[in-house]
């Protein structure tokens, strides 16, 4: 069966594949029964064009009303880091948290002096004697790539930190972070050249969303029982993650009414293993 074009976050075109639909679906933990649900839907709907959002959307919905709150959740947690952006909360503060949740000891905003030159180092990160300079790079929408400039820039960098004089500025690495994706070139050189990439869903087995996930370090913003004037507030108080949401004090004190606290909790407890 030929599927429509539909038009993905970047502008570009691609047959939609119900089998990758269902694959987000089934990661995000979803039944056979929502999935079928899901998929009966997009596809009595879908039309050539259709947004890769509008699906997000349809599935989103599907979900946050069939299934229990986590499910929904997850499969939300890509936009849920989008909307950290606006708060205030940098990305390299987020990142961070994931390294720790993942073994890392690891700071955000740290100052290095190169051989030739001081850097400004979005993560500093330590483990097994093992120690990574981290360039982050936040996109504001599911569209955004980060390209070979980025890739060439962040190379110059650690190559000249790896000589650094001092061994409190040296590193035996270089990584490039993003919370989307990287263009064609920017893999082909960071594979010639020996430097580490790490996407929202690369390398595939090992993205970001992976270690999100593993280390249960969810954003505030995925919790799906909390409206977002709600979640704005805790943001606003430097409430960030998931994980941090663990008292009914905290959340009355923020707006949450009493009533809707045990779902609010019973959702964070799910999803972060509070």
């Amino acid at each position: 069966m030929t599927h429509p074009l539909i038009t993905k976050a970047d502008g570009t075109q691609e047959p939609f594949d119900p089998a990758k639909l269902e694959h987000s679906l089934q990661l995000a933990g979803a039944s056979s029964t929502a999935r079928a649900r899901v998929l009966a839907k997009v596809l009595s709907e879908i039309h050539p064009g259709v947004r890769t959002e509008d699906i997000y959307r349809h599935a989103f919905e599907t979900l946050k009303n069939e299934e229990v709150p986590p499910v929904a959740a997850r499969y939300s947690i890509k936009r849920a880091v989008f909307a950290l952006g606006p708060s205030g909360y940098p990305f390299e503060s987020f990142l961070a948290e994931v390294l720790r949740s993942n073994g890392w000891s690891a700071k955000a905003e740290v100052t290095l002096t190169g051989r030739c030159v001081s850097h400004e180092v979005d993560v500093l990160a330590e483990k097994q004697g093992r120690r990574i300079g981290i360039e982050a790079k936040f996109h504001n929408d599911p569209g955004g790539k980060t390209d070979v400039k980025d890739a060439l820039y962040v190379k110059a960098r650690y190559d000249d930190l790896r000589q650094a004089p001092l061994a409190s500025s040296r590193v035996d690495e270089g990584w490039l972070v993003t919370n989307t994706t990287f263009t064609r070139n920017a893999i082909r050189y960071a594979r010639c050249s020996n430097l580490t990439l790490l996407g929202w869903d690369y390398p595939r087995t090992r993205g970001l969303l992976a270690m999100i996930e593993e280390g249960k370090v969810h954003p505030i913003t995925c919790l799906t029982s909390l409206s977002e004037g709600e979640k704005r507030r805790l943001l606003d108080n430097k409430v960030v993650l998931c994980k941090s949401v663990t008292t009914s004090h905290l959340l009355q004190e923020y707006g949450v009414k009493p009533d809707r606290v045990p779902k609010v909790l019973d959702e964070a407890r799910l999803l972060c293993g509070i």
